[in-house]
């Protein structure tokens, strides 16, 4: 099924305006750059609210005849039942095998058929369905995604297909490149009983008994036209789309139950560590963090631009110590997650069994070190100039756009998030760049510390970094499930 596919995608919050935008001074349909400020800036979007409650950006950009949508349904695997993690993800890559008239087949030839795109990616606050599609086959792009939305088939072959494709994935991750589980393991362990725990894809455990009923009733109580943001950018007529959406989606009802809110978040105290034993292993992989910020934290851009520094790119600070100079490992980076509230943010990398303690030790000097020191002004002169100039490059296409737009929306934000963004980056000061950094990066006595290799020879390392809980990589789980409250 070429042109469908599933990821993990971050999402969150929704755009409350509800109505057509006042006129305002005409500006290009293209995203461009401002000479005198040297930014990029958005194009605009028309904004419609349907009576169901779903919202549309509509963005003319007629330089190809190309039109992509971004469509965002708030909930994600925060909707997911106790005890049936996945449920959403599940519930994501079915939505694409099989909807209206055409069954799993014949839904992917329609997208494939005209050289179009089509995927459903599940995330912890929202499913992201986005595409792409020529501006002649606009009525078939808006004829598969309403079919999509509002019906799917959740035919039981493809349940059980789907789901025993999903927990043999997760088992078969366990023993190849632990890279891409590493943030799964930190969030179930890091944010405990919190909702940012559950993994996103499900453990094993959760997954393996789930039904075709656990979808519908996923679908019923989480899908809805009041949960949705729909982005499209490309060559249309606004109005002519409008009446078109309208028609297709506007008889989408409401979904069943409130979107589901999670509770804020807040940096732990003290260290605490997870040993995650593979016998087999011949390298540990380990994370260290804590709670960082979330998507709207007006301290963001800072942030970001200390983030780069630490190890956001090649040269970073983690990068040139661990795998440049010392040649511990291959690479080692920071992470920022942006969900609604504040998200994990973390430091990662990979070294030899015998290194463990060279390359942890020497990771939380680094970061030790940058929390002290700060930035002087030539670092933060090249890490602006980096910011800067990846930017653009990620808003240049239709896809890319709506993205943007549909990100925006869902945080409640507007286009000056990235139309100043290049400004603020510029702007950043010294001294609160450095107050941030002091209050915002992880601090190394406060540290949730995951270590995934072979337990019998790291034991005594990770002992030396607090309070140690182990567990086996053949668990179903992520983290030991939370103790059973006492009688």
């Amino acid at each position: 099924m070429k042109g469908l596919k599933a990821g993990v995608v971050l999402a969150a919050w929704s755009l409350t305006a509800a109505a057509q935008p006042a006129a305002e001074a005409p500006r290009p349909a293209v995203v461009t750059r401002d000479a005198a400020r040297d930014a990029v800036v958005l194009p605009p979007a028309r904004t419609v609210t349907l009576k169901n409650g779903a919202r549309l950006l509509l963005v003319e950009k007629r330089d190809v005849p190309l039109v992509a949508f971004n469509a965002r349904i708030r909930g994600g695997s925060l909707g997911d039942p106790a005890g049936k993690e996945g449920l959403a993800a599940l519930t994501a890559e079915l939505l694409q095998r099989g909807a209206g008239a055409r069954d799993a087949n014949q839904f992917a030839d329609a997208v494939d058929g005209v050289g179009g795109s089509l995927e459903v990616s599940p995330g912890l606050e929202a499913l992201v369905v986005r595409g792409q599609f020529m501006a002649r086959d606009i009525p078939l792009m808006v004829e598969l995604l309403a079919d999509l939305l509002q019906r799917p088939r959740f035919e039981q072959a493809e349940v059980d297909k789907t789901r025993e494709r999903m927990v043999s994935t997760l088992a078969a991750e366990k023993d190849g490149d632990l890279r891409q589980l590493m943030p799964v393991y930190f969030q179930a362990f890091h944010f405990g009983a919190h909702p940012y725990a559950r993994p996103v894809g499900g453990n094993e455990a959760s997954l393996a008994p789930l039904q075709r009923e656990d979808v519908l009733a996923y679908a019923k109580a989480q899908l809805g036209g009041d949960r949705l943001i729909l982005t499209v950018v490309g060559d249309f007529d606004a109005k002519q789309l409008t009446t078109r959406l309208e028609a297709a989606l506007g008889g989408w009802a409401r979904a069943s139950s409130p979107a589901p809110v999670a509770p804020p978040t807040a940096p732990t105290k003290g260290r605490r560590v997870l040993l995650v034993d593979k016998p087999d292993a011949t390298q540990t992989y380990f994370t260290l963090g804590n709670t960082g910020i979330s998507r709207t934290d007006a301290e963001r851009v800072e942030l970001g631009v200390a983030n780069t520094v630490l190890g956001g790119r090649f040269t970073s600070l983690l990068n040139t110590a661990l795998r440049i100079k010392s040649g511990l490992t291959y690479g080692a980076s920071s992470r920022l997650s942006l969900p609604l509230r504040a998200g994990a943010y973390s430091v990662a990398s990979y070294t030899k069994t015998e290194s463990t303690g060279q390359a942890m030790d020497l990771t939380v000097e680094v970061l030790t070190r940058f929390r002290e020191q700060g930035l002087d002004a030539p670092t933060l002169a090249s890490a602006q100039e980096y910011v800067l100039g990846q930017f653009p490059p990620t808003l240049e296409t239709g896809v890319q756009i709506a993205a943007q737009w549909s990100e925006l929306a869902f945080f409640g934000l507007d286009a000056s998030d990235v139309d100043d963004y290049a400004r603020r980056v510029s702007q950043v000061d010294p001294a609160r760049l450095k107050a941030v950094i002091q209050n915002r990066v992880p601090a190394p006595e406060d540290l949730t510390v995951v270590m995934v290799g072979k337990a019998a020879d790291i034991r005594e390392v990770a002992r030396t970094y607090g309070p140690v809980t182990e567990m086996r990589i053949t668990e179903p789980f992520f983290a030991p499930p939370p103790a059973a409250p006492k009688p």
